[in-house]
């Protein structure tokens, strides 16, 4: 798995620990959400030696504009159409109720309106791909989060303390 600059992500994590975020399509409320989220807590991570990276399933070219949208310029990204990273990762295909159920729709109404992320169409990708978040040190994965619900929302920094790296106080 290499970075949109070609680094390995492997070898990155014998750096430092790395965050790596499996997002849904950038047309999903939850992925712009998420992208909002690592944008709030970005300069925190790097403070911490966090290296976040970004796995999505479009190309580079779709993917900066989105990381631009939310100052995410400059983070190390993936490119997975084809969703075999997912898949690796054990990140499935979600079912009616995991992608619509009530939960979402409320959890929808929360990010997607009252916290401004919308909703907006399709872009390249698999609109039933899951999304999940790891962290990984020396080549192996110290925590995971994988998403029930295409709404839930994880605590980034609760992955990180696998990798003893403690949170930064403001």
């Amino acid at each position: 798995m290499f970075t949109n600059d070609g680094v390995s992500v492997v070898d990155l994590s014998r750096d430092q620990p790395v965050v790596l975020i499996f997002l849904r399509h950038f047309g999903c409320t939850f992925c712009r959400e998420a992208l909002s989220d690592v944008s709030k807590q970005r300069s925190a991570f790097e403070k911490s030696g966090v290296e976040i990276v970004l796995v999505h399933m479009t190309d580079y070219e779709v993917a900066n504009k989105y990381l631009l949208k939310y100052d995410l310029q400059g983070l190390r990204h993936v490119s997975d159409p084809s969703c075999r990273f997912y898949k690796a990762f054990g990140l499935l295909k979600g079912n009616f109720n995991q992608l619509f159920g009530l939960q979402s729709w409320i959890r929808g109404f929360e990010a997607g309106v009252i916290e401004g992320h919308w909703v907006g169409y399709q872009q390249l990708g698999d609109g039933f791909q899951m999304p999940g978040a790891f962290s990984i040190r020396n080549g192996e994965v110290k925590d995971a989060f994988i998403h029930k619900v295409a709404s839930d929302r994880p605590d980034y920094w609760k992955l990180v303390e696998q990798c003893n790296i403690p949170q930064p106080t403001s």
